[in-house]
């Protein structure tokens, strides 16, 4: 993972068990076939593609409210 992406997407996720779940979800789908929703000139990894997804508003999260 780079550390360059991982520093900005914590910006835009500040808690980082909520960012490394939305990450994890989004690595899963990455590996099982979907296509990334942001375009690189370099190869990047899976976790990489999420976190600059994330970075470019791509995909976002939403916090379940408990009652």
């Amino acid at each position: 993972m780079r550390d360059d992406y991982l520093k900005e997407a914590q910006k835009v996720i500040n808690d980082p068990n909520v960012l490394i779940n939305v990450v994890s979800r989004r690595v899963k789908q990455l590996r099982h076939g979907n296509r990334p929703l942001v375009e690189s000139l370099e190869k990047l990894a899976p976790e990489d593609i999420a976190l600059r997804e994330i970075i470019e508003g791509k995909i976002s999260h939403e916090l379940a409210v408990i009652k």
